[in-house]
């Protein structure tokens, strides 16, 4: 399995504190399945992120990795947060955030702040030759209201990484039904762990794995876990998988609706 979103990398977010813990991050993540590992340190106002430093610790720990005979293939990308400093940066040096400097890029949201040109955002980025991929949506409090904001995203391209954590309940049960309803449309296209440590946050993916396939379908879940994000480590094109559903559906007003002009709600 492949995990492109994981706070490995030592001392620079609120992931991994020290090189010992990436350490035993990735000899866990290696013990459940998993074969690559994306490091996506956060981008955003509380955490500077600097390509050239992270490249460096991300050597350490190859070194490190291959002294200790853990075999993971590790990347690098971050945790692209959607403010306008960040956005106009990556309009101009568009390889500067994204995963293994190809295409995709990771996006996450603030909690209960979501971006009031958030359509015209990603529009921007996809002229910049970026494919962005929006974090755990089913843990934002703001989708979670109104998860048709995330519809209309995913119509113009934005792709969609749901937690392994809030498939299997350790989310919430909010989460955990929103992560489901996105599987049962298909609207996911990858699973992904956001480790942060082995305990709270463990990079795990195959127990989410194995419920997808069991309620999804095995090649759903290989699609999720593993096709899909091997083509964004390489900077492929994703493989054709089912199309999703729910997305394009017509949405027909009821008979008050249209009898009253859309204004039937003031009659109650």
């Amino acid at each position: 399995m492949v995990d492109i979103h994981h706070h490995l990398l030592p001392g620079l977010d609120d992931g991994s504190t020290d090189l010992e813990t990436s350490v035993a991050m990735a000899r866990m993540a290696a013990e459940d399945g998993i074969t690559h590992i994306v490091a996506t340190p956060h981008a955003n106002n509380r955490y500077a992120f600097d390509r050239e430093r992270n490249e460096q610790l991300l050597d350490a720990l190859r070194e490190s990795l291959a002294r200790e005979g853990v075999k993971i293939t590790l990347g690098s990308g971050c945790d692209f947060h959607m403010n306008y400093d960040n956005i106009q940066d990556a309009r101009r040096n568009p390889h500067r955030y994204s995963i293994n400097a190809k295409q995709y890029l990771l996006i996450e949201l603030q909690d209960h702040a979501i971006p009031p040109q958030m359509g015209d955002s990603i529009y921007d980025l996809r002229l910049a030759g970026l494919t962005p991929i929006l974090t755990h949506p089913e843990r934002n409090p703001t989708l979670q209201r109104d998860p048709s904001r995330l519809k209309t995203w995913v119509q113009q391209g934005m792709l969609v990484q749901v937690t392994t954590s809030s498939v299997v309940g350790q989310m919430g049960q909010v989460a955990e039904k929103m992560a489901h309803k996105l599987l049962s449309d298909r609207w996911v296209h990858f699973l992904a762990t956001d480790a942060h440590n082995t305990t709270r946050r463990p990079p795990k993916m195959r127990a989410a794995h194995d419920v997808v396939a069991s309620k999804y379908g095995a090649d759903y879940a290989q699609a999720i876990c593993v096709d899909n994000p091997l083509a964004v480590f390489e900077g492929q094109p994703l493989p054709a998988i089912e199309e999703p559903r729910n997305l394009y559906e017509i949405e027909r007003p009821s008979f008050l609706k249209r009898l009253f002009g859309g204004k039937a709600s003031r009659l109650t």
